[in-house]
């Protein structure tokens, strides 16, 4: 009961910060439970007392403001939300994509105490050279420094995490669950969203963003499986100074990718560099099945010799080879027109209910894929195609995919570079090599033969097992046998549980009901003295 009045109150706060914005943290009319309807009516009169302050401001502006006044774990939970517009809404979600991850630098005393925690010895130690902060974030900050390396002076970056970090993340990540079990338990049409899952996605990968450790292996295995391909690569990474709250690799110096006209004047050829970056994520996303998650303008630099290079790995993306498989053939049928293909994808992976048809879902792509055919990327509306898509997975019953969230984020960002660089773009031509190579490489006779060779693999597995699982199995029809003899008992410490259970449960209804009364009040005592 206490975790849930503190999180109730934490949950009030963050209400009124976005009432104090002009934000509706509830969107007007959209139905919604009798205590979040309280809820929604409380915060009117601060946004109505705001309202004269904020007249001039856009609202991205003030719903970026609003999250960076929450702190650091509500900017990360903006930017992960900026690629759920089938959650908060495309207009809200459009609004989200232009927060920014900056934030005040830590001091320099800090900084070098962190060092020399995670290192052991001093920082002279290891760095002969080390220089104010160069970028700061919500997580960590990033300096420049100097290391000897065979005699040669060598720039690295040297990346640290925030003091005491985790404990802020993790304490706001215990009232973005507490809520997500609220609205799954008491508004049901919610549930197809999965807003747990959704939460335990953002922890995944905030659990990975706080051991840079973790960061550098994700840098060395990109590394590896680059070796071969043209025009991009990633940084070096310095294991002998890296630990997990410090990461240390290769400075990079290069023209931010953003620069289009710095670019143009060193002589690159912007087109191709577009092309480069999308067709780049594509194949690392479908080859590898492990991609950059996080490859926005300020992540990417282009070096002398013209190849784009990535910084920032502390979001990756993985996906099975069954979503692989999807990405692909979703692609390929949007590309080729192939629409039933496309449709058909979606039922054998489970995406679509088998109530509905195939031949009702390939309407629906059909409806999605024909407008982008014959146009230039200045007139495909992005919002428009991802506000159908989102659209669709409400009328055909979809559920949220949580293994495909950081995909979706990503594929939206980049696609925003590549634009960036050739505003005439068209992504599907750009995207359509990739999607061959991957479908000929793995639906082709040659790629299914490959697949078999996996398949006798596992089955070969499963076979070397088979001792232990029918043993196992044996095990059980015992326990089943005893229980049968002796029946199904309820001992006290099982009626215990249920009990407990049971007192949770109404712990949650009073309080849903703590969330709206406790906001209707403050409310009411900040319009009263103001």
């Amino acid at each position: 009961m206490a975790g849930a009045l503190l999180n109730t109150f934490r949950l009030a706060r963050a209400g009124f910060v976005l009432a104090q914005h002009g934000v509706r943290f509830v969107p007007r009319g959209v139905p919604v439970p009798l205590p979040l309807e309280l809820a929604r009516m409380a915060t009117v009169p601060i946004r109505l007392l705001t309202a004269p302050f904020r007249r001039d401001v856009p609202r991205a502006k003030r719903v970026a403001t609003a999250l960076m006044e929450l702190g650091p774990s509500y900017v990360k939970l903006g930017q992960f939300l900026a690629t759920r517009a089938d959650v908060i809404g495309p207009e809200l979600s459009a609004d989200l994509r232009h927060l920014q991850d900056k934030a005040e630098p830590f001091s320099m005393a800090e900084a070098r105490s962190a060092v020399e925690r995670a290192l052991g010895g001093k920082l002279e130690d290891h760095f002969i050279e080390f220089g104010p902060p160069v970028a700061a974030a919500s997580i960590a900050q990033v300096h420049k420094a100097y290391v000897m390396d065979g005699g040669v002076k060598k720039a690295v970056a040297v990346k640290i995490l925030r003091p005491n970090i985790e404990k802020r993340f993790y304490r706001d990540l215990d009232s973005y669950y507490f809520a997500a079990r609220i609205i799954e338990r008491f508004y049901p049409p919610a549930r197809r969203l999965k807003p747990v899952a959704v939460v335990d996605n953002l922890k995944h990968t905030t659990d990975l963003e706080m051991d840079l450790r973790l960061e550098a292996a994700a840098i060395s295995e990109m590394a590896g499986n680059i070796t071969n391909d043209e025009g991009f690569r990633v940084p070096d990474v310095d294991w002998r100074r890296t630990a997990k709250r410090v990461l240390t690799i290769e400075w990079i110096d290069g023209t931010p990718i953003s620069h289009r006209d710095a670019l143009e004047a060193k002589g690159f050829d912007t087109a191709a560099l577009g092309a480069t970056a999308l067709r780049t994520f594509l194949r690392h996303a479908m080859r590898d099945g492990f991609f950059h998650a996080d490859m926005h303008q300020g992540n990417l630099f282009v070096d002398d010799s013209g190849k784009i290079v990535a910084v920032d790995f502390g979001i990756m993306g993985r996906l099975g080879l069954a979503e692989r498989r999807f990405l692909a053939e979703i692609l390929h049928g949007l590309i080729t027109r192939d629409y039933s293909r496309a449709a058909a994808v979606h039922f054998e992976a489970g995406y679509v209910p088998p109530h509905h048809t195939v031949e009702e879902f390939a309407q629906a792509m059909r409806a999605i894929g024909e407008p982008i055919h014959g146009r230039t990327a200045e007139e495909i509306s992005m919002a428009d195609l991802l506000g159908q898509l989102f659209a669709y997975t409400e009328v055909f019953d979809m559920q949220t995919r949580p293994e495909l969230i950081l995909l979706q984020k990503s594929m939206v960002i980049v696609e925003g570079v590549a634009r960036d660089l050739n505003p005439h773009l068209n992504v599907w031509d750009a995207a359509a090599p990739v999607a061959n190579e991957w479908m000929e490489s793995n639906l082709s006779l040659l790629g299914r033969l490959k697949g078999v060779g996996r398949g006798a693999e596992t089955v070969g597995d499963v076979l070397l097992r088979t001792p232990a699982l029918l043993q196992k199995a044996e095990q059980a029809l015992v326990g089943f046998s005893e229980m049968a003899k002796s029946g199904l008992k309820l001992d006290d410490a099982t009626l215990e549980n249920l009990a407990a259970r049971s007192r949770r449960s109404r712990a949650a209804d009073v309080a849903l009901w703590i969330v709206a009364l406790g906001i209707g009040a403050i409310a009411l005592m900040l319009y009263c003295t103001l």
